[in-house]
């Protein structure tokens, strides 16, 4: 039987990291509300790192800006070299040797 995914709103997951950062235990915290120590450290860490960007929902990851335009350059480079290879295998095509306008 498949188990369904839960959803947790970004004030569901801010008072969690709020409870462990008064002094709360994680392990307590997580047995409180049926979630799992290891999600609760997650948050947690988290929003130390992105702070008010934290927690932008559907699997969208935070980056910084530099991440970001990392992000891009390799999507370029990706795009580049897919051309580049389609014009390599073009040129092979058509530069082949068929025999029709040999002067022989």
């Amino acid at each position: 039987m498949k188990r369904e995914r839960r959803n947790f709103d970004k004030e569901f997951k801010m008072m969690v990291v709020n409870l462990v950062s008064s002094g709360k235990p994680t392990k307590e915290v997580a047995e409180e509300l049926g979630i799992k120590p290891d999600l609760v450290r997650r948050w947690r860490r988290e929003h130390e790192q992105y702070q008010e960007g934290s927690f932008s929902g559907q699997g969208n990851t935070n980056m910084t800006d530099e991440q970001k335009e990392i992000a891009r350059l390799r999507k370029a480079l990706l795009d580049a070299q897919e051309e580049r290879d389609i014009l390599k295998k073009a040129v092979s095509i058509f530069s082949k040797n068929d025999g029709k306008f040999s002067s022989s």
